[in-house]
């Protein structure tokens, strides 16, 4: 009790108390757990990227040179992605060895392991996200024709 009563002297009680609390926040944050890359499956990679969501956000942080936040997100091909879900998609990913979290004060920074991942599975990334680029770029393509032909259907009668 004495040392808790000098430092409450030397710091001031908001001072002490703030610090407690950042102390007592980051004991109670779980560990991010990261796979080695020996744990990391091909079955693992194409079942966190099967969603379309997922293999969305995987192929722009793949594209990113820089970690990227986990708010930067909170928007995936124009649906709005509630945090919960957002943070449970994460999860997956870095679960299944595809990228690595860090803690950067209440944010998690995520960056690719492709660099890993094309020595264990020489190839493989690429190929999913180049398929993934084609697909979206074909689905873009069909949406901006889908309303032109809408309008002259109407214009025509």
């Amino acid at each position: 009790m004495e040392l808790v009563g000098e430092k409450m002297h030397k710091f001031g009680t908001n001072e002490l108390l703030n610090h407690l609390r950042e102390m007592t926040t980051l004991v109670g944050m779980r560990p991010l757990f990261h796979p080695s890359m020996k744990e990391v499956t091909v079955e693992g990679i194409l079942h966190a990227l099967s969603d379309p969501i997922r293999v969305a956000m995987y192929a722009d942080i793949v594209a990113q040179e820089c970690p990227q936040s986990c708010s930067n997100f909170l928007k995936v091909s124009d649906k709005a992605i509630p945090k919960s879900t957002l943070s449970q998609h994460f999860k997956i990913l870095r679960e299944a060895g595809l990228i690595r979290s860090e803690r950067h004060g209440v944010e998690l920074q995520n960056v690719s392991r492709c660099t890993e991942l094309e020595q264990r599975f020489p190839g493989l990334i690429r190929a999913i996200v180049t398929a993934h680029t084609i697909q979206s770029a074909d689905e873009a393509r069909a949406k901006m024709a889908t309303p032109k032909r809408s309008a002259r259907r109407a214009a025509a009668k």
